[in-house]
């Protein structure tokens, strides 16, 4: 498994949230660089992020969820064109964020 999973949930229909472009982005002298990318699956997964022998630098990181296509896909008006998601790694310890979704909020939290 990738050192950095994540998942959607469209919280407003219940359901996964497939197809929801996702980017992994570092920090190094305050200029974010891509160092991987991916798509939700139908289960609004994207569990192979990383290779599952690259491990991260401690550092800070971003997850950039590219919300406002996804809502378009399914004809709602949304209020975020994206939502980005920043944290610090410390360790080479698997790190799950996941994003719970709706046209005019988001939460996110650590998970398992």
């Amino acid at each position: 498994m990738s050192q950095i999973t994540t998942h959607v949930l469209d919280t407003s229909s219940g359901r996964p949230a497939a197809g929801v472009k996702i980017s992994l982005q570092k920090n190094s002298n305050n200029e974010w660089k891509e160092i991987a990318k991916g798509i939700t699956n139908t289960d609004g997964r994207v569990s192979d992020l990383l290779s599952k022998t690259f491990v991260l630098d401690s550092g800070v990181y971003k997850l950039i969820f590219e919300t406002n296509e996804y809502f378009n896909q399914i004809h709602i008006q949304s209020f975020y064109p994206f939502v980005e998601i920043v944290f610090f790694i410390k360790d080479a310890e698997h790190y799950h964020v996941p994003l719970l979704l709706n046209p005019f909020g988001y939460t996110t939290y650590r998970g398992s």
